[in-house]
């Protein structure tokens, strides 16, 4: 913009696009926005607003200036569609196809989400599009550690950490490869060979069916189910376990984690029992964010092999606090 006259600036009321304040004046614009026009911001998820009048319910989800916008009245959507277009200068891409890198297919039974062309994508950088694929991203007879094989150089160093970092994006919808990179991810501070080439057989396994994805079926009953499972001093180097959960609703499986565990256990009872202290918090986070999409859950079940730390937990629930677990020997 020009002045009319010469020496003369003009000063902007509001924050330049890309400076580090852009994107948190941007927020607190919209979220204003969003409550003075009736919208509820979730407390479990900031990025979270819902809308309900009568027999309508909204959902809008913010990540930075990409918005989900979903709900069962498509008059209300339209008319919210347009107040952003209005105060913002939005624009409206039609039904959702492609956020983020995460590709969605809608059908009668379903939705199916996967990241096909951002898995086609790292295989073209990195070579690996013509290689041999395999039929399991990890071989887990191996037991890897620090100082297993020769140290790497500094160029290879680096990439290794970018595909660290892509691949762990990659778990996003694909779980099955989560065990292999949260093992890999921990050897960035001290890399050498053998790691390299672990690295490379998850890339291979991924180019087996690099579409596959996690599909969510249109008829799921509303019911939490998690599963929990724990090794004992799995970790060579630091004599730490590892913990791994996968929750479900109804049959649709919404989370998932493998993270080696903050302290050391001194029994595999102990182990389990911290596995399950960690899924009942997903869990309990998980009602308080099916709650603002108006879904009253059923006490959750939550599944262990580990009759030691289930007998602690029953001890514990029988406390008079509200029942949200109820565990199950399997």
């Amino acid at each position: 913009m020009k002045s009319t006259k010469p020496g003369q600036v003009c000063k902007l009321q509001r924050s330049l696009y890309g400076l580090k304040q852009a994107s948190r004046q941007w927020y607190a614009q919209l979220s204003t926005f969003l409550v003075a026009h009736g919208f509820k911001q979730s407390v479990t998820n900031y990025s979270l607003f819902t809308l309900k009048r009568e027999n309508s319910f909204i959902a809008l989800l913010i990540y930075v200036d990409d918005i989900v916008l979903s709900g069962n009245d498509l008059s209300v959507i339209s008319h919210i569609t347009k107040l952003l277009d209005d105060t913002f200068k939005m624009k409206d891409l039609g039904n959702l196809e492609y956020f983020l890198g995460f590709e969605v297919a809608r059908g009668t039974s379903g939705i199916n989400i996967c990241q096909r062309k951002y898995a086609l994508d790292l295989l073209t950088d990195t070579d690996m599009l013509n290689s041999k694929p395999v039929s399991t991203p990890f071989d887990y007879c191996t037991r890897l550690h620090q100082s297993f094989g020769s140290l790497l150089f500094d160029t290879q160093i680096s990439s290794y950490r970018r595909l660290i970092v892509r691949l762990i994006y990659l778990t996003n919808t694909k779980p099955d490869i989560t065990f292999a990179v949260q093992h890999l991810s921990q050897f960035i501070a001290s890399l050498t060979i053998a790691h390299y080439m672990t690295l490379y057989c998850i890339l291979q396994y991924i180019k087996v069916a690099p579409s596959l994805g996690i599909f969510f079926p249109s008829t799921s009953e509303f019911q939490l189910k998690a599963f929990s499972d724990s090794d004992w001093a799995g970790c060579i180097d630091t004599r730490k376990s590892i913990t791994d959960f996968s929750v479900y609703l109804g049959s649709s499986l919404i989370s998932w984690k493998s993270k080696k565990q903050a302290t050391v256990s001194r029994s595999s009872f102990e182990a389990e029992y911290r596995a399950l202290a960690t899924v009942t918090c997903e869990i309990q986070w998980l009602i308080y964010l099916l709650h603002d999409f108006g879904i009253i859950q059923k006490p959750a079940l939550v599944l262990c092999d580990n009759k030691s730390a289930l007998h602690i937990a029953a001890n514990l629930s029988s406390m008079k606090e509200p029942n949200i677990l109820r565990l199950i020997v399997t």
